[in-house]
């Protein structure tokens, strides 16, 4: 590993708070973090990635095997303008009652 050179910077509160969630949520340091952006601004570098998340993978897999299940009749869906307005109340009713 290269010598590393202390420096002390300001960032704005916002960046503060940005940099603590994406470090934990990449498990690095902040300076590690801050290491990766200069080595992307300056020579190109990719963009750091999660990991895949296989829960959410699992869960839109189902999402489309459900979606596939449904069978649609074979007639083109009809669009009527109210039953958008139907939907919305429906939502509306569902968040005053709760």
């Amino acid at each position: 590993m290269a010598e590393m050179v202390r420096k002390q910077i300001y960032i704005e509160e916002r960046h503060e708070r940005l940099l603590k969630r994406i470090s934990k949520a990449r498990g690095v340091s902040e300076a590690e973090l801050i290491r990766q952006a200069i080595e992307r601004e300056t020579i190109g570098g990719k963009p750091f990635l999660l990991a895949p998340d296989q829960a959410a993978w699992d869960e839109i897999l189902r999402f489309v095997k459900n979606r596939k299940s449904l069978r649609p009749s074979g007639r083109p869906y009809r669009w009527n303008r109210l039953d958008a307005y139907e939907e919305r109340e429906k939502r509306i009713l569902r968040r005053t009652k709760g």
